[in-house]
C-alpha cells in the first residue's frame, strides 16, 4: 500500500532543498501502538516523513525519470517526542547528487525545537543495479503520485 506521509510542502527550491510538514492528529491509530495510553510518532515515521521530503526533492531534480529509493540511512539522532496536536517540520538539504543518487542532511522540528537530525542517502536504482531489469515504467514516482503532488502546492486553486 502506498501512503503519504506529509501534507504538503512549505518550500521547495529545486536540487536544493525542501521543506514539509505533517500535522499530527489523535486518530490516526498508529500512535497508540507503541504505549497507548502514551501515544507519540514512532521514530521509523519521522524518519520516513525525512525520506518522503527528500526523496521527492530528489526525484524532481531529475524531473521524476529516475526510479528513487532510500539505500541507507547514515545518521538519525533523535532529541524530543512528537505528540498528537504538534505539527512536524521536516527540512531537506541535498548535499551531494550524482548519476548514482543523492545524499541528504536534514532536520525535523515541532514548534522551532528540535525533534530529530538525520543523514539519509539515496539510489537512482536504474543507474546502480547492474543486471537487474526494472520495469520501464516508474513505479516509484507513479502519474498518480505526481499528480497528487501537484495538489500539495501552497495557493494551489482546487477547482470545485
Amino acid at each position: 500500500m502506498r501512503w503519504i506521509w506529509i501534507d504538503k510542502f512549505v518550500e521547495f527550491t529545486p536540487r536544493t532543498s525542501a521543506t514539509a510538514v505533517k500535522n499530527v492528529s489523535l486518530a490516526e491509530e498508529h500512535l497508540h501502538d507503541l504505549y497507548p495510553a502514551f501515544p507519540i510518532v514512532p521514530h521509523s515515521l519521522i524518519v520516513e516523513g525525512m525520506a518522503q521530503t527528500a526523496g521527492i526533492l530528489v526525484g524532481e531534480a531529475r524531473n521524476f525519470s529516475e526510479k528513487v529509493i532510500l539505500a541507507k540511512i547514515g545518521r538519525a539522532t533523535f532529541h524530543r517526542l512528537v505528540r498528537p496536536g504538534d505539527t512536524i517540520v521536516f527540512s531537506a538539504r541535498i548535499d551531494q547528487m550524482s548519476e548514482q543518487g543523492a545524499s541528504i542532511t536534514g532536520t525535523v522540528t515541532v514548534a522551532s525545537r528540535l525533534v530529530a537530525e538525520i543523514e539519509l542517502m539515496f539510489s537512482h536504482i536504474d543507474q546502480n543495479m547492474a543486471g537487474l531489469e526494472f520495469p520501464d515504467h516508474n513505479f516509484v514516482f507513479t502519474e498518480q503520485f505526481t499528480e497528487l503532488l501537484k495538489t500539495y502546492r501552497i495557493n494551489a486553486s482546487i477547482p470545485l
